[in-house]
């Protein structure tokens, strides 16, 4: 029984997989071709996202680079092209997408998170101290006595190796 679950599960997963591309076939035409390849480096692979679909194996990258090339084939220009790759998958699909309304958080907002960020450094660094209590004339007089005569005071919350300690005294050896 284990058998059949997982020869069926196999099966599905086999036909689920994304059928691979046709091979690409070139423009006759080497300037166009070139045009072709220059394209494909600016355009983004909307399966894998992080590549170009000149670089991309995935089946919707080879589709596309045999759109590009029929278009260019037809007479389209560049900018025609990728129009028609943005209306078909949005700017996203552009490594470099336009500066409009739409991108701008795209293209303005780690510089906005940046300076937004410098500012509120400013305005933490630039916030008021809490002013310190003057001394009363008593603590004046007993601060101007120890300086005058320069006799310390031992710090009660220093713990030095010669302040004594609970057992008297610490010698060392």
């Amino acid at each position: 029984m284990r058998r059949v679950l997982l020869i069926a599960v196999a099966a599905v997963g086999l036909m689920a997989a994304e059928p691979a591309a046709p091979p690409d076939r070139p423009l006759a035409d080497a300037r166009q071709e070139t045009r072709a390849r220059a394209l494909f480096a600016d355009i983004r692979c909307v399966v894998c996202q992080h590549e170009s679909i000149a670089d991309s194996p995935a089946g919707i990258a080879g589709d596309m680079r045999r759109l590009v090339r029929e278009e260019i084939a037809a007479g389209q220009s560049d900018a025609a092209i990728r129009e028609d790759l943005v209306r078909r998958y949005g700017d996203f699909v552009l490594f470099q997408p336009p500066v409009r309304p739409g991108t701008w958080l795209l293209w303005f907002g780690p510089l906005t998170l940046l300076l937004l960020a410098g500012a509120g450094l400013v305005v933490v660094g630039r916030r008021r101290r809490p002013e310190v209590a003057a001394l009363s004339v008593e603590e004046e007089a007993r601060l101007a006595v120890l300086l005058r005569d320069g006799t310390d005071c031992p710090d009660p919350d220093s713990s030095s190796p010669n302040d004594e300690h609970e057992g008297g005294p610490t010698i060392r050896a």
